[in-house]
């Protein structure tokens, strides 16, 4: 179960895009690109309940809501971070050996 959402692409593109601070869903969604609001939105809810975002309301108007990892999900981005370390240095071996599979 958790290695489902830490697996997930869409967690680890808000890990990853949150690392830096607090954004707006907006500005979340403009930076992984790719993402439906529907999907970002489940994706955002998941992670809050497994605690690893929060979502702040902000009384204005109109409302203001930042998503901003947890501690839990700060602990996310070393691993994650190792991950696409390697998936960067190995891409063009897997490209080419999938290239000779097809």
């Amino acid at each position: 179960m958790v290695l489902d959402r830490i697996g997930d692409k869409w967690s680890v593109l808000v890990v990853l895009s949150l690392i830096g601070g607090p954004m707006r869903f907006t500005q979340l969604r403009a930076r992984i690109g790719g993402v439906t609001p529907k999907v970002l939105t489940q994706t955002l809810r998941a992670m809050e309940q497994d605690g690893l975002v929060t979502r702040e309301v902000f009384a204005e108007v109109p409302p203001r809501v930042e998503y901003t990892l947890t501690e839990l999900g700060r602990s996310l981005h070393e691993p994650i971070a190792a991950v696409a370390e390697w998936a960067e240095r190995n891409i063009v071996e897997i490209l080419q050996r999938r290239e000779k599979s097809a």
